[in-house]
């Protein structure tokens, strides 16, 4: 068991961000960075991004890759240690707080950074993930991916009937030929003014009562398997890419009656503008309570805000109870 000053529980941006404060601020942090599973391992939703053009300071676009890497490594630079585990339980019932790992082990901390992100909702077919994994043309991140050179001028398929959904879809009527949404229902649940705004779009069409069964290519997307759930017939359609708006869910399963979370389960904070959660020393950044912008460069922004708290309430006596 080790006794730790401040320990961040992630490592996607908002994780690395927050150590290189933390590890700057002498504050020794130690990062639990999360193990390897099929759709989420170490460094987040961006390990699965091939090409990132909107994160400011690399003119030509860095590979998502390689971004998280480097983050990882100037935390490191400045003393950060990494622990490659997942965190199963948080006590915030006793001071230090103790974190519970997978190896058995426990981690004991003054301050704690929850910087454990969002897993994008998928269809859950192998070639989905496959050509995900690969930056073959199936993404999660319209905004993220939808401007990239390879898609533009394209037939591109959008999968979701939501608010999300829509606004993905409008995006993508930017660079595309034409966009096609597909919904397994016969009506959109997105709120009426973006519902209108998808209905009036001339780039737009829909595939009502529609599920995808199949998506086509070996190292790029060529097509979709298309499957009336009311008939029943079977169909292929064209596309040069297909984005998966039908949801995130945080990773907050361990959270759950420790501190407050919103009704989508997403981390609560009290203060607007605030890292802090609803228990002192406890902070949170990134998309793991961010369920709006879900961008790589506002989540480094949170955590920044996080580990300049967490800083701050240390200084202050807050791991010894004192205001």
């Amino acid at each position: 068991m080790s006794k730790e000053t401040i320990v961040i529980v992630g490592s996607g941006p908002a994780g690395w961000t927050a150590a290189v404060y933390a590890a700057r601020a002498e504050l020794n942090p130690l990062v639990i960075e999360g193990s390897f599973h099929r759709t989420m391992i170490p460094g987040g939703q961006l390990m699965f991004t091939t090409e990132v053009e909107n994160y400011p300071g690399f003119k030509d676009g860095v590979d998502g890759q390689t971004l998280m890497l480097d983050m990882k490594a100037q935390a490191v630079r400045f003393g950060t240690r990494v622990l490659t585990e997942d965190v199963l339980a948080l006590d915030v019932g006793q001071r230090p707080f103790r974190l519970s790992t997978t190896s058995g082990g426990e981690v004991l901390a003054d301050a704690v950074i929850i910087a454990t992100g969002a897993n994008a909702k998928w269809l859950g077919l192998p070639s989905e993930q496959r050509l995900a994994q690969s930056g073959g043309g199936v993404s999660a991140c319209a905004v993220c991916d939808g401007a990239l050179p390879h898609f533009r001028g394209k037939t591109l398929a959008v999968i979701g009937g939501g608010d999300t959904a829509v606004e993905d879809a409008l995006y993508l009527t930017k660079f595309a030929k034409e966009v096609v949404i597909v919904h397994r229902r016969s009506e959109l649940r997105a709120s009426k003014v973006m519902a209108e705004r998808a209905h009036t779009n001339e780039k737009i069409r829909f595939e009502w009562n529609t599920v995808v069964t199949d998506v086509h290519g070996d190292d790029v997307i060529t097509g979709i398997r298309l499957q009336n759930n009311v008939t029943g017939v079977q169909r292929d359609l064209e596309v040069g890419g297909l984005f998966v708006a039908i949801g995130h869910e945080p990773n907050t399963g361990f959270l759950k009656g420790v501190i407050d979370l919103k009704p989508n389960g997403y981390v609560k904070t009290p203060t607007t503008w605030r890292t802090q959660t609803s228990v002192p020393g406890i902070f949170a950044a990134g998309d793991v309570m961010d369920d709006y912008y879900r961008q790589a460069v506002t989540a480094a922004g949170t955590g920044c805000m996080a580990a300049l708290e967490a800083e701050r309430w240390l200084a202050h006596g807050g791991a010894s109870g004192l205001p």
